[in-house]
């Protein structure tokens, strides 16, 4: 007994310095940002107004804030049909019919953008999509789309849809590559029985790696949504928001009030927001993940 005691305290002790970072670095910023959501204050102010809940009010009332929740929105959508639908195509394909040697080099082309600076990335596509020196437009006009190639940053119509596909365009190597994890686990003598018994391969893609890998597919959604209402660096990169709030997310709002604006307790009810939106969908995942591995040991 005192033995297991004192294993529970060494445990406790080398467990302490990583709970104080948790502690410090997480919750209590959140709870900080709560607090501040219920003043009235700037950078520089000297003292903070009690509002209580009025930001909060004003949060669900503000167009602007509907308007930026609408482009996330139209990021998670978007970003589940490519890096979670089209993603999982791509690594099954190249796990299951192409050869060794090409698929590995594939999947480190494709892969490549997701290391590379967010700014780069973002510097990289506003010339890309730059109408007098990009090559997006030229490219177009070679494959016989020249009447639809036009300013695509400064259109307001496409500006938006013209920022999420570079994102696609870059994060859609990173899913592919855990997704081959996922794949990879699957036992092979799977398949073989699956093609003895008859099974196309329509048959064993969905009645077999899909359910194999449901943990994954679970995951990799659930990154991608959250990614989808966090994004940042790309919008402020490349629009800044515009052209007027065309392009404007949640997160370039929340730095324009706090920053420009300097309206602090309005951007920390935004974080607020913000914190909740992506702490309701992690919450989905675990308890998602939690029923499917209850169901799987009951089984």
């Amino acid at each position: 007994m005192t033995t297991l005691y004192k294993n529970k305290k060494c445990f406790a002790l080398f467990l302490l310095p990583a709970v104080l970072l948790v502690a410090l670095l997480i919750f209590l910023p959140v709870i900080l940002n709560v607090y501040y959501s219920m003043f009235k204050w700037t950078a520089y102010s000297k003292s903070m107004e009690f509002v209580g809940l009025k930001y909060f009010q004003k949060l669900f009332a503000d167009e602007k804030v509907w308007h930026a929740l609408l482009n996330n929105a139209k990021y998670a959508v978007i970003s589940i049909v490519f890096q979670v639908g089209l993603a999982l195509i791509i690594a099954h394909l190249l796990n299951n019919f192409a050869n060794r040697r090409f698929a590995s080099m594939t999947r480190v082309i494709i892969f490549i953008p997701a290391v590379v600076s967010l700014t780069a990335i973002g510097l990289l596509w506003v010339i890309a999509y730059n109408p007098s020196i990009g090559f997006v437009n030229p490219v177009l006009e070679k494959i016989g789309l020249g009447a639809i190639a036009h300013d695509w940053l400064g259109d307001s119509k496409t500006a938006m849809w013209s920022v999420i596909m570079v994102s696609q365009w870059q994060y859609i190597g990173e899913m592919v590559m855990l997704y081959t994890v996922g794949l990879q686990s699957v036992p092979r003598e799977i398949y073989e029985a699956a093609s003895i018994d008859g099974a196309n391969g329509f048959q064993t893609f969905f009645q077999i790696t899909i359910p194999m890998i449901k943990s994954t597919i679970l995951m990799n959604t659930t990154i991608t949504i959250i990614g989808a209402f966090m994004v940042f660096d790309e919008v402020y990169v490349m629009t800044s928001g515009g052209p007027g709030n065309a392009t404007e997310v949640l997160a370039t709002l929340m730095y324009k009030t706090g920053f420009r604006k300097d309206n602090m307790g309005y951007a920390s009810a935004i974080g607020v927001l913000l914190f909740v939106i992506t702490f309701i969908f992690s919450f989905i995942q675990m308890r998602m993940y939690n029923v499917k591995e209850t169901m799987k040991g009951e089984s």
